[in-house]
């Protein structure tokens, strides 16, 4: 008798160790090359596995408002490198492009809970369209929403194609987590192809960087997007980090260091909206 329940609890282990490494096993498919030189096409931007869903559980506890991510009027339609805060206090913002992204968000997510650390998540439609689980949970768990456009596209666009680009996923953001964005991020950082202007006539807050991670350096190691970090920040940094758009196994490894870097330097972590409120 003892004999057969222990062979039970022996498969019931195997078994929950197995799922456990499917779900973890979740690839992105995509190039590590593809970075803020390249679009996200609708192939890099749509990752899900095979069964069409990603393996992401909320804890039971969780609970999922729905904020409202407002800007001060001072920001509002104006173009944000870095925030100056009152009194210089020593607060950084991690700003995270192009997810939301199986295995990587997921990572990025255990390792800023585990640091109680919130940053700011810029979405792209396709990829919220393919995990709508991530984002659920990126919300619960507290962090920052912004607009980061639905297609990823670089190329210079009408008005009509602008609007469609920031609205649709606006549109998304809502309906998957009811989260309302007045912050928008260009894709690349570029601000004269017709989505800037757009985004500043609906009153948003254009959000740029002060500081890049350049994580999306095919050659770059982990190590080197760690020293970017620590060696750019100043009171008030945004900093630039990506969490989809191509591999960034990379950037996962070296989360954990920038993060205990900038606590050792005295820097405390806020998330955009939270900075912006605090400006001088």
């Amino acid at each position: 008798m003892k004999d057969n329940y222990l062979n039970r609890q022996q498969i019931i282990s195997l078994v929950a160790i197995a799922s456990s490494i499917t779900a973890c096993s979740i690839a992105p498919g995509t190039s590590p090359q593809l970075g803020l030189n390249q679009p996200i096409s609708k192939s890099h931007a749509a990752q899900v596995p095979a069964n069409g869903q990603v393996n992401v559980q909320l804890p039971p506890s969780a609970k999922v408002e729905n904020p409202t991510f407002t800007v001060p009027a001072k920001f509002q339609g104006k173009t944000v490198y870095r925030v100056h805060p009152r009194n210089n206090e020593k607060v950084i913002a991690l700003g995270i492009d192009d997810g939301p992204w199986p295995k990587t968000t997921l990572e990025m997510l255990d390792i800023l809970k585990q640091n109680d650390v919130k940053a700011t998540f810029f979405w792209v439609g396709q990829a919220l369209q393919a995990n709508p689980d991530l984002a659920k949970r990126e919300v619960a768990e507290g962090h920052a929403i912004g607009n980061h456009t639905w297609h990823h596209w670089y190329r210079r666009m009408d008005e009509a194609t602008a609007k469609s680009e920031i609205d649709r996923t606006s549109d998304l953001i809502y309906k998957t987590t009811g989260v309302k964005t007045a912050l928008f991020r260009p894709p690349g950082g570029f601000l004269n192809n017709g989505l800037a202007a757009y985004a500043k006539n609906e009153k948003d807050a254009v959000i740029m960087w002060s500081v890049t991670s350049a994580d999306t350096d095919p050659h770059g190691k982990p190590q080197a997007f760690v020293n970017n970090v620590l060696k750019g920040a100043k009171p008030g940094s945004i900093v630039l980090m990506h969490d989809g758009g191509g591999d960034r196994h990379r950037t996962v490894e070296a989360l954990p260091q920038i993060v205990s870097g900038l606590k050792q330097q005295g820097y405390r972590f806020v998330t955009i909206p939270e900075l912006l409120k605090m400006a001088q």
